[in-house]
């Protein structure tokens, strides 16, 4: 194959007059051998990179600044008059895939991956469903708007909710509930109108699961997600193995917590600050302290990962995508809540999206999103943007693996040894104890999609139920007089909104990403990073099970698995000091 023209070409991705004659060109050019085909699938993903770039900066700049009129606007005008026709364009550009590389044989091997996709892809499109994804993409950017909203005044200044989460970690207790209950009264104030959109959300995509045939959005969103390789009964057992597993280890964990604070039950508010008293960690300043700082422990970790790290800025830019930017990293009003990695795949450099507040939940989140960048380079070679991307439950595994790995050199944030002996006890329990919240979120949309036609009397009773199983609930944690906060608890996980269904990657990935940190103790780290670039180098050019077994892992999230792995974290976590 030739280096394709369409890498060096520059044109307008976000406007349909830049991509349209690009489409039109592919649908009209004959194609007469493999080689040729070949050399059309390279020029194809170099549209649809340009393409993907063009949205990925829109999407970058409207969460960096929700109240930046002219960067929502742009944003709205694309999923409303571009995104709209690219999905039409796609599916016919995946038709004439889908039969020339049947007839010219490139289904198996290299392409095996490509070419199964692409057919689901066909199979799942229906035309009238693209006016309903737009839909949706506007419900979901009035989700981000909403919350980018939410502020508190307290300590006599206007503060974010994510700015809010370090008094939570406050060794006064009166501090600690005043806080809490100041956030859940503000984010009440906009519980009904999260409702309303989520309704709306769920009906329309129930719609499109219907217009394309299938009995439920649960069957639409396995298949939209390429999850050739599990079900939802998969889920099911991964939801057994975490309430058999998991909970009485977090039942062991909330009894001591309570023992250790002495009182005689726990309340939401007791749930994060040092059981022993001690003040909170406060690991960084500022974005560019903390990339200073997770630049010197990356450097150490991995010569290679600490130069790609290098390669994205200091974290001083607060400006979005904006000249070519890759981190976007402090909290500030009007900064969409979360976190996440977008790789601009024309000019193939992630960019990092967070809103750090100081917390030691901002170390873990950047160095995860840092996995996912690594992972974005390590595969950022392969020609084919289609194995640029891997399935999200193995992108999990980059980025949560960088959690547990990086963990010798968290001294880099925590001189003192004590802090980083409780920051390693913290990521450790914090690492099982997340996998019953995933297990609640899905499960929780497994029924949702299921009932689609269900009140919002019932979806509080199936989430209070879900609580009872997978919670802190009836566990010496009282939520008395939090009972309606309670029951929309579930609105701060944006991924309901925003992304449904993509949850269960985070389980199926933590129990991947602990299978190598074990690795690491058992074989050494360097086997342990070792097998991490080699599996990531492959992104997505193989089935998800070949790349956890590239990478030395089982592809296995249930009971018996899940068993194991508690069992020995609770033996590793033996070893660290309180």
């Amino acid at each position: 194959m030739q280096p394709s023209a369409f890498a060096v070409e520059q044109f307008d991705a976000t406007r349909w007059e830049g991509i349209e004659p690009r489409v039109r060109g592919l649908m009209a050019r004959p194609v007469a051998s493999a080689a040729e085909m070949e050399q059309w699938l390279l020029d194809r993903s170099e549209i649809a990179a340009a393409c993907s770039e063009g949205e990925a900066n829109l999407y970058i700049n409207m969460t960096c600044d929700t109240e930046n009129t002219q960067a929502q606007q742009a944003y709205l005008d694309y999923i409303e008059h571009v995104s709209p026709r690219l999905k039409e364009a796609s599916f016919e550009l995946d038709k004439r895939q889908a039969e020339l590389s049947a007839r010219f044989g490139l289904e198996s091997g290299r392409y095996l991956v490509l070419a199964r996709d692409t057919h689901a892809a066909v199979d799942l499109f229906r035309e009238q469903n693209v006016p309903i994804q737009t839909e949706l993409d506007k419900l979901s950017q009035e989700y981000q708007r909403i919350s980018a909203a939410m502020t508190v005044e307290y300590d006599g200044q206007v503060r974010t909710l994510p700015q809010m989460g370090k008094y939570q970690e406050a060794t006064d207790r009166s501090v600690r509930e005043e806080t809490y209950r100041l956030v859940a009264a503000r984010r009440m104030q906009d519980a009904d109108r999260l409702s309303d959109l989520y309704d709306q959300m769920v009906a329309r995509r129930d719609l499109l699961a219907k217009n394309a045939g299938l009995p439920s959005f649960v069957e639409y969103a396995f298949k939209g997600k390429l999850r050739f390789d599990y079900t939802p009964d998969h889920c099911r057992a991964f939801h057994e193995g975490c309430e058999r597993a998991v909970m009485p280890f977090c039942r062991g964990l909330d009894e001591r917590r309570r023992a250790k604070l002495g009182v005689p039950e726990l309340f939401p508010w007791d749930l994060s600050v040092d059981p022993l008293g001690r003040p909170p960690l406060r690991p960084f300043e500022g974005g560019r302290e903390l990339v200073a700082k997770t630049r010197r422990v990356f450097d150490r970790l991995d010569p290679e990962l600490g130069t790609m790290l290098r390669s994205l800025g200091d974290g001083s830019n607060a400006q979005g995508a904006r000249n070519g930017e890759c981190l976007d990293l402090d909290s500030r009003r009007g900064k969409a809540p979360g976190g996440y990695q977008y790789m601009r795949d024309k000019i193939r450099k992630p960019f990092i999206f967070m809103t750090a507040a100081g917390l030691h939940r901002d170390v873990e989140t950047m160095v995860h999103e840092a996995g996912h960048a690594f992972h974005s380079l390590l595969c950022g070679g392969e020609p084919l943007l289609h194995y640029r991307h891997a399935p999200l439950e193995f992108c999990e595994v980059a980025s949560m693996s960088m959690e547990l790995l990086t963990m010798p050199y968290w001294d880099e944030y925590y001189p003192d040894e004590a802090d980083a002996a409780r920051a390693r006890r913290k990521q450790l329990e914090g690492s099982v104890g997340l996998l019953p919240w995933i297990a609640t979120i899905d499960a929780f949309q497994l029924w949702v999609y299921t009932h689609p036609t269900h009140t919002r009397t019932d979806r509080a009773e199936q989430w209070l139920e879900l609580e009872h199983r997978f919670g802190h609930q009836g566990h010496r944690v009282s939520w008395d007089g939090l009972r309606e906060f309670r029951t929309h608890v579930w609105q701060r996980q944006n991924h309901l909104f925003t992304v449904p269904f993509y949850y269960i990657e985070y389980g199926i990935a933590q129990i991947g990403a602990l299978q190598l940190w074990l690795r690491s103790l058992d074989e050494g780290q360097q086997a342990a990073l070792d097998a991490y670039k080699n599996a990531m180098r492959l992104g997505g050019s193989r089935p998800l099970p070949e790349l956890f077994a590239a990478a030395g892992l089982e592809f296995d999230f249930g009971p018996a698995v899940l068993g194991r792995l508690v069992d020995r974290v609770q033996r590793e976590l033996e070893k660290l000091p309180e």
